[in-house]
């Protein structure tokens, strides 16, 4: 297989695409299937994402008048677009290693940020005054979380390019070889400010309670979200399952990589995926009630970037 379809077959097939997708929206079964019985409830089936995503790409999508329509239509698929190239960067141990040519962890972190400024586009692509208020509040929580989430990355980047004989790492593979080498970031307590930073990120970067503000079914009406419908609505669904994927992917590749050769190793990075979002996502959105915007900005402000700080400070002292 020439280089440009190996490339094509990872965006679109594994560890992007298809595998991604079937992986998100399994893992959001069982986080509705653990939520719900969390709280003394049945809940619903763990294929109820696959079946709501089959039961809108039968219906139709509504444009209101007062939406800009080509923008309307077209932000969905390049969310969507933009996960399945990250989820293709995404190393398995064992199993796919990642084409330089698709980028590193600078791309990755870059990459990231695409979904919330799908969201902040259709928000204010809708004409609604609710998406107007949803956009305001995706830009203010992503202005808070992406700097200490990059400090996060900053430290494993420079812990591991010392580590090897230069400044810094961004190569995702080198990374994950490093750990196998010399032991996960998990169990190495100077890493543990970092995590910690990461954990803080990735509930607020994946939408969901308490950081759930923009979107907020309560106050706003599903916020960006609230004029959309049909497959339009679908391909939203389809970037948020793709993006559980690759934010709880870089996590485990930061912290926690390895695993067996083969279907093996496919398995237990699925079983990683699935144990981090439920301890992390289904757990926390259990317990807690959604933040207020200011809190929540306030909140990344003060502790995640005091973290991050601190990590990045540990790092350079130690190198």
């Amino acid at each position: 297989m020439s280089d440009s379809l190996s490339l094509l077959f990872a965006v679109l097939v594994f560890p992007g695409g298809l595998f991604a997708l079937v992986l998100g929206l399994a893992i959001k079964g069982v986080d509705r299937r653990v939520a719900a019985r969390l709280q003394r409830r049945v809940g619903p089936p763990l294929l109820q994402p696959f079946f709501d995503l089959i039961k809108l790409s039968r219906k139709e999508t509504m444009v209101p008048a007062q939406a800009s329509a080509f923008i309307f239509r077209w932000v969905p698929l390049v969310g969507l677009s933009a996960m399945a190239l990250a989820a293709a960067m995404i190393p398995i141990n064992g199993v796919y290693q990642p084409s330089t040519e698709l980028g590193d962890l600078l791309a990755l972190f870059y990459l990231l940020a695409v979904p919330a400024v799908v969201l902040m586009l259709a928000g204010s692509a809708s004409g609604s005054p609710f998406g107007a208020i949803g956009f305001s509040r995706e830009m203010a929580i992503m202005l808070a979380y992406e700097g200490p989430v990059l400090l996060a990355l900053l430290s494993v980047a420079i812990r591991v390019g010392v580590g090897e004989g230069h400044l810094i790492s961004l190569s995702l593979s080198d990374i994950v070889a490093y750990q196998i080498a010399h032991g996960p970031f998990l169990l190495d307590p100077w890493m543990w400010p970092a995590l910690l930073t990461f954990l803080c990120f990735f509930p607020a970067n994946l939408g969901v309670l308490p950081f759930d503000i923009p979107e907020a079914e309560t106050e706003v009406l599903e916020g960006p979200l609230l004029e959309y419908s049909g497959p339009s609505l679908g391909l939203f669904k389809m970037m948020s399952a793709v993006k559980c994927v690759v934010v709880l992917g870089l996590g485990i590749t930061l912290f926690l990589p390895g695993g067996p050769d083969g279907i093996a190793g496919l398995l237990v990075f699925a079983v990683k995926c699935t144990v981090l979002a439920v301890l992390g996502v289904t757990v926390v959105r259990t317990a807690m009630g959604r933040m207020r915007i200011d809190q929540a900005f306030y909140f990344f402000l003060k502790w995640p970037a005091a973290l991050g700080i601190a990590s990045l400070v540990i790092v350079l002292a130690r190198s």
